[in-house]
């Protein structure tokens, strides 16, 4: 197996920035959809100093057309957020996108599979920064990588690999 984590964000056009991250996770496909179909679980993997909430009364049922509210702060700043979940094709990738919140586009595709005994996980996100390029350097760029380090970081303890059961016979 190759890489196990990365988290890269690069201009992908005049105003358009993309992050590309991807993690191995050492447990099946169908459950680390099944973290992801529980919006419950976005408290879980999103850093503590977002204050992240989710507004919408838990459970959510998701699929394609959801909309999910929450709250988010941001430098000390509360911001309310709407996602809808433009596309969700359970155990091979959803993709979520911003209808309100701090940036002009956010569209977020998660892709799930299945190699080397586990899961390969790949995040690929287009956004519009707020007030342009300088804004995105100084700030949304240092956040987002924070933000999805964080996520690995979690989402490798969450899924770490079990340890075999010790049987006596």
């Amino acid at each position: 197996m190759a890489e196990t984590s990365f988290v890269r964000i690069e201009r992908a056009g005049r105003s358009l920035w993309r992050v590309s991250a991807g993690l191995w996770l050492s447990r099946p496909v169908d459950e680390v959809f099944g973290f992801f179909g529980d919006a419950a679980n976005l408290n879980l993997i999103t850093p503590p100093w977002l204050d992240f909430r989710i507004l919408t009364p838990l459970p959510v049922a998701m699929g394609k057309g959801t909309r999910i509210n929450y709250v988010i702060r941001l430098h000390g700043f509360p911001m309310t957020w709407k996602t809808e979940i433009a596309a969700w094709e359970p155990e091979v990738r959803f993709i979520d996108r911003q209808i309100r919140g701090p940036y002009r586009q956010w569209i977020h595709e998660h892709r799930f599979v299945a190699r080397d005994g586990g899961t390969w996980c790949e995040d690929t996100v287009d956004y519009i920064p707020p007030l342009g390029s300088l804004v995105n350097r100084w700030f949304v760029e240092p956040d987002v990588r924070r933000i999805f380090h964080f996520r690995q970081q979690r989402m490798s303890e969450l899924f770490a690999p079990r340890p075999a059961s010790l049987c006596s016979a």
